[in-house]
């Protein structure tokens, strides 16, 4: 896909720098909050973009759960390997996935659905909403203006020193591309960690 090679280069040279960093970025608060949301014991779950494993994987290896990590990284994924040992790995785009149905009661995308182009994020939706058992979640990352500084945009934003694509509609479009889908929205809320705001979007399949 157009830009994809030059975006999985860019991961694999920043992987070193961003796990280094990773600590600024503290989404414990965010993964208790959700977790909240999912049903009692253990279950699968699929992170999407989940670069080293930390700390979303190991969180939810911590509690018993069954985790597949997905990026396109092979340096990314090495990380992960020594990091959250216990976590699935697959190198692969999270665009030309495929898995079965009903596979996983949460999915979540920490930081990784921005970097897709918008265009195709409706069709990446679809996905997820198959791969979620019925009352399963989704967790992710939205960029707004509150980051770009533009209702709507696709284009490039520096991070660590390295251009990087951001894409993303507006809330109100994206709420209707998700309802769209057959997702019920639970919450939406900006939450501001290691200095950078973005909107934090839990959804449910329907069915449980």
């Amino acid at each position: 896909m157009p830009g994809n090679e030059s975006l999985r280069e860019t991961y694999d040279a920043l992987a070193a720098a961003y796990d280094a960093g990773r600590a600024a970025f503290d989404t414990t608060q965010v993964f208790e909050a959700f977790y909240r949301r999912l049903p009692p014991g253990r279950g699968r779950v699929l992170d999407l973009g989940c670069g080293s494993g930390e700390p979303m994987a190991r969180l939810f290896i911590e509690r018993g759960w069954q985790v597949t990590g997905v990026d396109f990284s092979p340096a990314m994924l090495q990380l992960a390997a020594q990091r959250v040992p216990q976590m699935t790995r697959i190198a692969a785009d999270m665009r030309e996935l495929e898995l079965p149905h009903a596979s996983f009661e949460a999915i979540i995308l920490i930081y990784s659905l921005f970097h897709v182009p918008r265009d195709d994020h409706p069709g990446l939706f679809a996905k997820l909403h198959r791969w979620l058992t019925p009352g399963g979640r989704l967790l992710f990352t939205y960029a707004t203006k509150e980051y770009t500084g533009e209702e709507e945009f696709e284009g490039y934003k520096a991070f660590l020193g390295r251009p990087l694509l951001y894409s993303h509609t507006t809330p109100l479009k994206l709420r209707s591309q998700l309802e769209a889908t057959g997702f019920h929205c639970d919450t939406a809320s900006y939450r501001t960690i290691g200095g950078e705001t973005f909107l934090w979007v839990t959804v449910q399949r329907p069915g449980a």
